[in-house]
């Protein structure tokens, strides 16, 4: 389910920033953040993190909800805040990893004893987390295409009645009726109309004997 995994790897990045992510050097006990000494990263990350794992549990309560929501306006709100949310998440996410690369790449890997780890496990899950939601935006926007209403064809068919629609004939063309009868007459074609009815033959049954 993208949703949990979603909420694995947020909790993964900001936990394991907070827990390693800040680190003294060797001159001075003052804690630096192990990406380049930018606290602007860490924070950035740990931000981040945090507000995706909220995210996905909230996520996760309107979905165990959503099959008692009855009104349908509210499940189409729900479903597009599903998925702008979902879209919002898979930006800043890359945004964030590529940021995270970035000041990666300029750390020192001798100015910090430990934290590398830590480090590359944010930057992983980082970047897994971008496919996360944008698989989440996907299937939120498969489950709002599927409920939306579409038209649909009826067929009538009551009582030995089969409405069927033609289409319009030319005003040219006419219809001859019988010239048996007493008073055949002519009539132009544009005065039928468009539907026309076609009256099911009568079923016949067997009579007994007299």
């Amino acid at each position: 389910m993208p949703l949990s995994r979603g909420l694995v790897f947020a909790l993964v990045v900001f936990s394991s920033l907070l827990t390693d992510g800040y680190q003294n050097t060797t001159e001075s006990p003052q804690l630096h953040c192990v990406l380049h000494s930018n606290h602007t990263a860490c924070s950035l990350a740990v931000g981040a993190g945090i507000l995706t794992f909220l995210s996905c549990l909230v996520f996760l309560a309107l979905d165990a909800h959503r099959a008692h929501v009855v009104n349908t306006h509210l499940k189409v709100v729900l479903r597009l805040l599903d998925i702008i949310l979902a879209v919002l998440w898979a930006v800043i996410w890359f945004m964030g990893f590529c940021f995270l690369v970035n000041q990666w790449h300029h750390s020192s890997p001798k100015e910090f004893l430990m934290g590398s780890a830590s480090a590359k496990a944010a930057i992983t899950f980082a970047f897994f987390s971008i496919f996360v939601w944008i698989f989440q935006a996907y299937l939120a926007f498969q489950d709002l295409w599927s409920d939306v209403a579409v038209p649909y064809k009826r067929c009538l068919d009551e009582s030995g009645v089969v409405l069927t629609t033609l289409s319009p004939l030319s005003t040219s063309s006419s219809v001859n009726m019988p010239t048996s009868g007493p008073t055949s007459q002519t009539y132009s074609s544009s005065a039928l109309s468009p539907y026309t009815t076609t009256l099911k033959a009568p079923c016949l049954a067997m009579m007994p004997d007299s």
